[in-house]
């Protein structure tokens, strides 16, 4: 029997065959620019960052002379450094939703396509318990599970492309730390870069374990989600077809008991929230007062200014964001996993129906979160 992370693997595989096909189907050249331009906006993004970091030196090195004139050209250097950031960012705005949105627009067709070809959508039996609208894997994972790609995957090459620019920073800047301790003379070489790295590893290796559980958690919910939908719609169309009688109590006890998951699997993934909060908001406040606190003793001594001072705070801020990269985006790719394992799951229920036997004999096939599965199992 397959392990969860083996099936769990075998369901993204799944979903990115089809989906890659947005980059290599006929017209794919339309995907390819946008995605060169998602790029080049995220590359100008951070060569505006570098030099802003650098602007922040030479900013609080005049502050601290009160050199008022120097302050002036600085000022005004800023407005330009602003002014191209915010037109960055605009383009980097509309390269990340254009490409989200024709990407969802071509995963979506192909697996309305997948869906009605061969009256497919006719022959998809379920499992007990398990939602039974496979238009909401259409419409609402789908979305999910194109969104949350492009957006992480920007992030992740920005976060990549920091660490390596801004690691450089703090090992110019803020060079080696000589301390005495005991009378004796101690060295830490680079001691910015170690610090940031280090503490960076202990709060990945936090989250990963405080958040172990939010992928679990997620995919409850959405399936949970679903099975609602999936009630309240079956218990309407039959109603229509004049199959619901009596006085509804079993219906509005089923309608009712499905809500209540709905809300037990919210309750659940709140807790998990709370938890990562702990230490993704612990982090925003910590982190550039441990870079001022680190930076202190070669200040006091004269070996660093005051602007360099500012600039390797953001460095280190820079650095340390980039590399808990994970820590902050960890509920949405637990959320894209999750949405992605529910498309994979859909399309491998479609692959299956190409050659079942007949959906009326004992071993129909059957969709779930877990994969495909035979019924009568």
């Amino acid at each position: 029997m397959s392990r969860p992370s083996d099936t769990q693997r075998a369901l993204a595989a799944r979903f990115w065959r089809s989906a890659s096909g947005f980059w290599r189907s006929p017209g794919a050249s339309k995907a390819w620019l946008l995605t060169a331009a998602l790029i080049g906006s995220v590359v100008l993004q951070l060569a505006l960052q570098y030099r802003l970091n650098y602007w922040s030196r030479d900013f609080f090195d005049a502050f601290g002379r009160r050199d008022g004139p120097a302050l002036w050209t600085e000022a005004v250097l800023f407005l330009l450094l602003a002014g191209l950031s915010i037109l960055v960012a605009v383009l980097s705005v509309w390269a990340r939703m254009t490409a989200q949105r024709q990407w969802r627009a071509w995963l979506t067709r192909h697996l309305i396509d997948h869906w009605l070809a061969n009256d497919r959508f006719r022959h998809l039996h379920f499992q007990v318990s398990e939602d039974h609208n496979p238009e909401y894997r259409i419409a609402e994972d789908a979305r999910v599970a194109t969104d949350a790609p492009v957006s992480m995957a920007s992030g992740l090459l920005s976060a990549l492309l920091s660490a390596i620019i801004f690691i450089g920073i703090l090992w110019n800047v803020g060079g080696d730390l000589v301390v005495t301790v005991f009378d004796h003379v101690l060295t830490v070489p680079k001691y910015l870069v170690i610090t940031v790295g280090l503490y960076s590893a202990l709060l990945t290796l936090a989250i990963t374990i405080i958040g172990r559980r939010m992928i679990d958690a997620i995919a409850g919910k959405n399936a949970s989600e679903a099975q609602f939908r999936s009630i309240a719609s079956d218990l309407r169309e039959r109603g229509i077809a004049g199959l619901v009688t009596g006085n509804g109590i079993a219906q509005h006890r089923s309608l009712s008991a499905a809500f209540n998951t709905v809300i037990g699997r919210w309750g659940e993934l709140c807790r998990q929230l709370m938890r990562t909060t702990l230490v993704s908001h612990g982090n925003s406040l910590a982190a550039p007062v441990i870079a001022w606190v680190l930076c202190a003793p070669k200040y006091l001594t004269g070996t660093m200014s005051l602007g360099e001072v500012a600039q390797a705070v953001a460095a280190f801020v820079m650095v340390q964001t980039a590399l808990n990269w994970l820590v902050d985006n960890y509920p949405g790719l637990a959320e894209c996993l999750s949405s992605v394992n529910r498309v994979g799951s859909l399309l491998q229920a479609l692959d299956g129906l190409d050659h079942e036997v007949r959906p009326d004999e004992p071993d129909a096939l059957v969709l779930s979160d877990a994969g495909l599965e035979e019924g009568g199992r």
